[in-house]
This record gives structure tokens, C-alpha cells and sequence, in this order.
């Protein structure tokens, strides 16, 4: 009975550790006019150092996720809450848009990965039934962050200079974060398999890792994730630039990022309990569907209330959606490698949102206007949904015991 109810204490630190992390590295897009205004620095130029972010964060994932199954991911993520306030602070000081990419992209990328993978691997470990809903409920904590941080951010930059507000976001990061982590521990299935081996913490993977990256589930999955990623990274990083460029002021503009949180709250736990009622599968092809033509429908917005519509649909769709790939990677591989497993598919989700910010930029300051990211963004989606319809099951069922 204790683990029954701890395992929703590990839920609820994994949902904290997310909205913060994740809303410290998505403190930019608040800050992108701010900064640039300020600096000099182009928009394609600091929106960059989004893109190395998630570059970083492509490659922090696999490596973390690794590390995870062997150590754990309190440690992980430990070290990852500390990674990311030296990264803010870092940013805040720095002279150069180099010296800015280096410090908010590499660092604040690398750190936020220590803590995405391992906790929703460790998530999955919890859970044989409810999986779903569990895991949705701690990527809601990732999707509050645009609720909860994006307007406390905005609120501190009319306020504050930019440089400030990042050392202000790197002190919250680090006094929240290292505590909650602490309370993280592995799944018991795996703590019981450690205390069978012996001294061998840490046997070989019950899946040889050459197996799992040649196995079709992965690379679906990893494929997929990737192009859903990259349908609402545009979407998601430019929107609030966009409104402002529709003479929406940024304190009002920041809003509608708060609106696609709240809605993808909602869809995090509608689309969780549909995955557990009609397949993670299933699920998932119909979400990204949905997430496709709503991202294009940014494309007719110029209006306070047509932003807001959209951001309604939009964002409860791409919310709903991201936590049925790790249901998917557990229902169809070995808990013992499930940290490298996740990391992998957060690696290609990763790499997808680097395409968004860059691209955006790119385009804004090629063309003058936003509006052919979103059609981009809808081929984009389309493509994920191909991807997805190709995925078959693997045989054989991991929810039963560890392979020691």
C-alpha cells in the first residue's frame, strides 16, 4: 500500500520539476523582443539559441536517459536542477549573443533533458495500471509552465531588465528544484531486481541496445516524434512575437501562450484517459490529426480573441499527444531500459522543436510576416500522422517482471 500511494508523490515532484525546468528554458520566447531590443541582437540570432537548446537537449536526452537507467533518476535530475540555475545565471551575464547561445542554448538545453527523460522513464516504472493518466498528469506540470512561469516572466520584464530576470528565474530553479528531487526513487520492480543481483546494480539491459535502435516500434516512434514535434515548435516559440506584430502589447500577447497551457492541461488528461480506454495508439494518430490543422489555423489570426480560439484547440491537442509516446515505449519495451528507450524519442521530439525556432526567425526576417511558418507547420503534421499510422505493436508484453 505505501508504494501505492507514493507512486503518486513521484507524479507530483515529476509534474513541479517539470513546469519549472521547462518553463525556465521557455522564459525566451517572453524575453525574445526584450532581449533583442536591448541588445541589438537579431530575432533569428536569439531565437538561435533556442534552437541550440534543443539541439542540446536532443543530445542530453539519450545520454541522460542512459545514465538514468544505471544511477537513477534522482540523480539525474539532481545534478540537472544545478546545471540549469549555472545556466541561467551564466546567460544573464553574458556579453555576446555567442557567449548568450553557449549559456541559455547548451547548458539550459542539457539541463532540462537530465530532468524530462529520467522522470518520465522512472514514471513509467510506477505505474502497470493508470499508466496513461499518470504519465499525462506529470507532462500537465511541464504544460503549466506557460500558465504558472510565462506570465510571471512577462510580469518581471516590465519590471526588470532581462538580464535580471533570468538571475531571478535561476534562484527559484535551484531552491524548488534540488529539494523535489530528492524525493525521486526508482520504480520497486527495479529496486527489487538490485537487491537480487547483488552487488550488480546495474546487469545489461534486457534488450541489447543495437536490437532496440534497428527495432521498427523505435524508429516509428522515433520518426514520429520528431515531425509532431516540429509541427508545433513554430507555433509555439513565434505566437507571442506574432501577436505582437499584430499590435497585441507582449504583457497581453503572453496570454495567449497561457491560454495553449491551460487548454493542453486539459488535453493532457483527456487524451491520457482515452489512451487508456481506446490504446495509446489509436490515440495518438487521431491527436496529431487534430494538432495539424489547428496549427495552421494560426495562420488566419491577427485578432485578440481569434488567437485565443486557436490557442484553445492548439493547445489542448500538441498537450495531449506528448505523453502517449512514452505509454507507446513502455508498452513495447523492457523497464530496464526505459530511460534510454524515452531518451531516444525525446531526442527526435527535441530535434524537432530545433527546427521551430530558427525556421521561424528565419522566416519572419525573410519575409516580414509569420504567416508560412504555420502552413509549414501543417505539412509538418501531416508527415507525423503517416509516421504514426505505420506503427505495429511489438509482440511481446514488458509490463510483466524485470529481466535480470
Amino acid at each position: 500500500m505505501a508504494e501505492l500511494r507514493y507512486r503518486w508523490i513521484i507524479v507530483a515532484a515529476g509534474a513541479v520539476m517539470g513546469c519549472i525546468a521547462l518553463g525556465a528554458m521557455f522564459s525566451l520566447p517572453v524575453l525574445l523582443r526584450p532581449i533583442a531590443a536591448n541588445t541589438g541582437w537579431s530575432t533569428t540570432g536569439v531565437s538561435a539559441a533556442m534552437t541550440v537548446g534543443f539541439l542540446a537537449m536532443a543530445v542530453g536526452s539519450v545520454a541522460w536517459g542512459a545514465l538514468s537507467d544505471r544511477i537513477g533518476a534522482r540523480w539525474t535530475c539532481l545534478v540537472g536542477s544545478l546545471l540549469l540555475g549555472a545556466g541561467l545565471e551564466l546567460a544573464s551575464m553574458a556579453p555576446s549573443l555567442i557567449r548568450f547561445q553557449f549559456a541559455f542554448g547548451l547548458l539550459v538545453g542539457l539541463a532540462t533533458s537530465a530532468i524530462f527523460a529520467p522522470i518520465m522513464a522512472c514514471v513509467t516504472g510506477w505505474f502497470s495500471t493508470q499508466r496513461s493518466l499518470a504519465v499525462s498528469l506529470v507532462s500537465a506540470g511541464f504544460g503549466v509552465a506557460p500558465l504558472t512561469m510565462s506570465p510571471w516572466v512577462a510580469r518581471l520584464a516590465s519590471a526588470h531588465d532581462w538580464r535580471q530576470v533570468l538571475q531571478i528565474v535561476a534562484v527559484l530553479v535551484v531552491s524548488v528544484l534540488v529539494p523535489v528531487s530528492l524525493l525521486v526513487r526508482r520504480p520497486p520492480a527495479l529496486e527489487q531486481a538490485s537487491t537480487q543481483a547483488g552487488d550488480a546494480a546495474s546487469p545489461e539491459p534486457a534488450m541489447p541496445i543495437g536490437q532496440l535502435i534497428r527495432s521498427p516500434q523505435f524508429i516509428v516512434l522515433v520518426l514520429t516524434n520528431f515531425f509532431c514535434c516540429a509541427t508545433h515548435s513554430g507555433p509555439i516559440i513565434h505566437t507571442v512575437s506574432y501577436a505582437v506584430t499584430c499590435g497585441i502589447p507582449l504583457t497581453t500577447a503572453v496570454t495567449i501562450y497561457s491560454v495553449e497551457g491551460l487548454a493542453g492541461l486539459g488535453g493532457r488528461v483527456a487524451f491520457g484517459l482515452a489512451g487508456d480506454r481506446f490504446g495509446a495508439r489509436r490515440t495518438l494518430i487521431a491527436g496529431l490529426l487534430m494538432q495539424a490543422f489547428f496549427a495552421a489555423s494560426y495562420y488566419f489570426a491577427s485578432s485578440l480573441n481569434v488567437f485565443y480560439a486557436v490557442a484553445v484547440v492548439f493547445g489542448f491537442t500538441y498537450g495531449g499527444v506528448m505523453p502517449l509516446y512514452a505509454v507507446l515505449a513502455r508498452e513495447n519495451f523492457p523497464l530496464r531500459i526505459m530511460g534510454t528507450v524515452i531518451g531516444g524519442t525525446a531526442m527526435a521530439g527535441s530535434l524537432g522543436m530545433a527546427t521551430g525556432p530558427v525556421l521561424g526567425g528565419w522566416l519572419y526576417d525573410t519575409f516580414g510576416s509569420y504567416g508560412s511558418l504555420y502552413l509549414v507547420s501543417w505539412g509538418f503534421g501531416i508527415i507525423a500522422v503517416m509516421m504514426a499510422m505505420t506503427f505495429r505493436p511489438a509482440e511481446q508484453n514488458h509490463d510483466a517482471a524485470v529481466a535480470v
